[in-house]
């Protein structure tokens, strides 16, 4: 299998503070991979790593084989298009309706037609079951709505990558089951790499094919699913079972 996203011993400081030492991961085209970890174990800097906000102080990130650390803005621009990300809690303009919070970055990135951008806006919310809804605004929209709505601005540009950072936050058991199924059938239809930040192992588990764990300033475990119920590590046994503090990182 070919990595699109790789971390080489990855060092990163914030002052005094080592967030990331000696970090390696591999993220495999049309795998989905969970980022689990406890508070202020650097899931959000992994992230911002990855999107090329956060440069490594030593090591490499690699996107399809390019170092993202030697891209001008430019050539970072174009990654990103790459990447589709669902926010944590949605970030939808508020003063923008739903068809012009989708048509954002088809705006920013392209050069579509009115005729073509209402057509990807429309097809894209049919993906996600909220046809129809595009003269809505984000405030009309219940919690789950709006997480729908965010996953159609991130599938907007047909990206390789989708983030989702804690997907299922704030949702009632219905509305995080139908992410879940979401997540799924975004990577078969789509054909994409999904990334998942989260600290809710029941929705890691529903949905991803390997588990990558933040501990001791690294990737300290990384499996699959069965490999995580089954290891003789504490620390992860404990993170699973609910017994770690958990939360952004």
């Amino acid at each position: 299998m070919k990595a699109i996203v790789e971390f080489k011993q990855i060092r990163k400081t914030f002052g005094d503070k080592v967030v990331l030492e000696g970090a390696d991961l591999a993220i495999y085209k049309g795998e989905t991979i969970t980022i689990i970890g406890g508070s202020g174990m650097g899931k959000s800097v992994f992230l911002k790593l990855l999107l090329g906000v956060f440069k490594p102080d030593l090591g490499d990130v690699l996107f399809d084989g390019q170092k993202i650390s030697d891209m001008g803005e430019r050539r970072l621009s174009r990654m990103r298009r790459r990447i589709g990300m669902l926010f944590q809690g949605a970030a939808l303009f508020d003063s923008l309706t739903v068809r012009e919070n989708i048509a954002y970055p088809l705006r920013e990135h392209f050069e579509y037609s009115e005729d073509e951008i209402s057509e990807i806006v429309r097809s894209k919310l049919e993906m996600v079951g909220l046809p129809g809804t595009e003269e809505m605004m984000p405030a009309d929209l219940s919690g789950g709505m709006k997480k729908r709505v965010g996953l159609a601005r991130a599938i907007a540009t047909d990206p390789d990558v989708i983030l989702y950072d804690e997907p299922t936050t704030g949702l009632d058991p219905a509305n995080t089951k139908r992410i879940c199924n979401l997540i799924l059938e975004m990577q078969k239809r789509l054909n994409v790499t999904s990334v998942v930040v989260t600290h809710d192992m029941d929705a890691a588990f529903s949905v991803t094919n390997r588990l990558a764990m933040l501990y001791d300033r690294k990737f300290g475990f990384v499996g699959t699913s069965d490999e995580a119920r089954s290891s003789k590590e504490p620390i992860v046994q404990n993170f699973i079972r609910g017994e770690m503090e958990t939360g952004d990182g």
